[in-house]
């Protein structure tokens, strides 16, 4: 098993949601930067830690990624983090990647928000059954982008729609960084990610943490082949 990750592995999806509600939790009362993602696992987490603590004031919050779609579109990152987590909590501030931009325009507005910002504090990201993490896929050349920090993505699975993603350098400066993984689905790119060597074929892979933690949460599921 990789040692450069912590593997937790929780008896179902719904306690592995518990189990990041609780991290985002101790995140927010910490303050600072935190970024967030979409998925299924990720909403319930959301709801959860919402209502362990109503009080995020302290985070400017941020995204890993975006389907290139109006902010009310179900397939909205955005709106589906809207409606679990911040018509819940008081936030600091929200940095919405705008998809309605396109891909090309929104990266670059992306990367004048974040202006000076090159490191966050907390990282929560999903893993895809292709290994791809955040609006990276497998054998892309996004995976070799090294100087911008937000780019423009195609997609490679359903929904095919473009994507606003940061970039892998970007991905790796968390001081915190958590992945929540659920599912059979999702068990042969769990056993990549965190079991393999790094591999451009496995997104997941690749991202790790430079200067802190990084742990992935499981359900027993997505754990099977670990």
């Amino acid at each position: 098993m990789a040692s450069d990750v912590e593997i937790v592995v929780a008896v179902d999806a719904e306690a592995a949601a518990r189990d990041v509600a609780e991290r985002l939790v101790e995140a927010a009362r910490a303050g600072g930067n935190i970024v967030i993602t979409g998925g299924g696992s990720a909403g319930r987490a959301y709801e959860l830690a919402a209502g362990l603590e109503s009080d995020w004031s302290a985070v400017e919050l941020w995204w890993s990624d975006e389907r290139c779609v109006p902010p009310a579109d179900e397939n909205s990152n955005y709106g589906m983090a809207k409606t679990a987590l911040l018509d819940r909590v008081s936030v600091g501030a929200t940095h919405r990647m705008r998809g309605e931009l396109g891909r090309e325009h929104g990266a670059e507005e992306y990367e004048r928000e974040l202006g000076t910002v090159e490191a966050f504090d907390f990282m929560l990201l999903g893993l895809g059954p292709d290994g791809h993490v955040a609006s990276l896929f497998p054998e892309q050349p996004t995976l070799d982008e090294a100087e911008r920090r937000v780019i423009g993505s195609e997609a490679k699975l359903e929904p095919y729609v473009d994507r606003i993603t940061l970039t892998l350098p970007l991905l790796r400066s968390a001081r915190e960084l958590v992945f929540l993984v659920t599912g059979e689905n999702k068990a042969d790119a769990a056993k990549r990610a965190f079991a393999g060597e790094p591999s451009k074929a496995t997104p997941g892979s690749l991202v790790r943490a430079a200067g802190g933690r990084t742990t992935a949460v499981l359900d027993v599921a997505a754990a099977a082949r670990l």
